[in-house]
């Protein structure tokens, strides 16, 4: 028997599909029902521009396999999110008052229930799909939460990318997938198997799995592993404006994390790359706080920043200035006051030589910490002279100024 075409729909400019209006599609959706009503449109063929599919052509056409199969179609997770994403567009749910046909949304939901049986690769390439959807965020939930599982599991015990689901009795049981490598093997024993595939997200897909994670009491060292490496990888792929991006974002997940889990080094670094890119003024002082927080493992070669463009003296000083004032607002304990004047001095009798260090900058570093922070002032002295030795005209100056003569 033939089948009647008297609706034509265009799917977001990529594709028109000639379909049944009345006994196919109406009948599994209620968004269409709810257009057409009961009208049986005479013999005219009518026509329906979605601008906005979820899924474009691909989507639709799966949900056409649905309504052209009697309500039946292989969902897996290769097609999951598309299908989801489709009934919850077409409105095919229990919202729905047809009794009588099946319900692509709740198949969705149902096959969902088994992602705990998926295989790495299969929740990968589901999320990846997800990032083009814009009503899925239950699925990307749903794998994130597997991901960070397993990544945890994994970090914990297996050698190689695991499923794992629970039985009735309330057994775990772990199964892994054969189609990982030993050099993925490898990488697992340190930790970071994971870290190349996620970075294959999208940045807002990246954020959201780093918050989801640090939620879940991961562990932050790993995490701020994680995000250097994702910054690096990105910055050698993208350009402009995305890499600014790139950076400001990575900025805030590592401020999330607890500061001292995060490697000082690679905070200079990220700091020296957001300086170069001219990243926004929150996200510089995001980044100068907490290496301000950890300045005592600091080392002296990463504290000397050049002056930002268009400034006189040699080494940013006013950044070093800022970094000391996060640290005495994180409290002062002796040990490590102590290692920061040691390096402060250090850095003093490096900047002294500076000729167009002004005098008030000089005082500023030399009295920056308390009293206490030294046990002696013999480095301090030897910088003061330094200083006036190649600034003495410029002292005399400055003091003649201030006493008006």
């Amino acid at each position: 028997m033939a089948v009647c075409c008297d609706l034509e729909v265009d799917v977001n400019g990529e594709e028109s599909f000639m379909v049944d209006k009345q006994k196919i599609i109406s009948s599994y959706s209620g968004r269409l029902s709810k257009l057409f009503g009961k009208s049986t449109g005479g013999t005219r063929t009518l026509k329906v521009i979605f601008n906005d599919f979820p899924g474009g052509a691909e989507g639709f056409e799966l949900m056409l396999r649905f309504c052209y199969n009697n309500g039946r179609v292989d969902i897996n997770p290769s097609n999951l999110s598309l299908l989801y994403s489709a009934a919850k567009f077409m409105e095919m749910s229990s919202d729905f008052p047809s009794t009588t046909r099946p319900n692509l949304l709740e198949q969705t939901e149902k096959s969902l229930q088994q992602i705990g049986y998926w295989t790495w690769s299969e929740l990968l390439v589901t999320l990846k799909q997800c990032q083009d959807l814009s009503n899925s965020s239950s699925i990307v939930e749903k794998c994130m939460d597997s991901l960070i599982g397993r990544m945890a599991l994994s970090s914990e015990s297996s050698p190689c990318p695991s499923t794992s689901s629970q039985d009735s009795s309330g057994t775990v049981r772990v199964s892994c997938d054969s189609r990982s490598t030993e050099s993925l093997k490898t990488c697992f024993v340190r930790g970071t198997w994971w870290f190349e595939e996620i970075s294959g997200l999208s940045l807002s897909f990246i954020e959201m799995l780093i918050k989801a994670m640090a939620s879940k009491k991961f562990d932050h060292g790993t995490i701020s592993k994680f995000l250097f490496y994702y910054q690096k990888s990105k910055c050698y792929s993208t350009s402009g404006d995305e890499k600014v991006k790139t950076i400001e974002v990575v900025i805030d997940l590592l401020h999330i994390l607890d500061w001292s889990s995060i490697p000082c080094k690679s905070l200079f670094g990220l700091l020296r790359v957001a300086l170069s890119l001219n990243v926004s003024k929150c996200s510089r002082k995001k980044v100068e706080n907490m290496i301000g927080s950890q300045l005592d493992q600091a080392t002296l070669d990463n504290l000397l920043i050049p002056s930002p463009h268009g400034a006189n003296s040699l080494y940013d000083v006013n950044l070093v200035l800022r970094f000391l004032k996060s640290f005495l607002q994180g409290g002062i304990y002796s040990i490590r006051l102590k290692k920061v004047a040691s390096l402060m001095d250090m850095y003093i009798a490096e900047v002294a030589p500076d000729p167009s260090l002004k005098p008030s900058k000089f005082l500023a570093l030399a009295m920056a910490l308390p009293d206490s922070a030294r046990d002696s002032y013999n480095e301090m002295y030897r910088a003061i002279d330094m200083y006036l030795e190649v600034n003495f005209s410029v002292v005399v100056k400055v003091a003649a100024e201030v006493l008006g003569l």
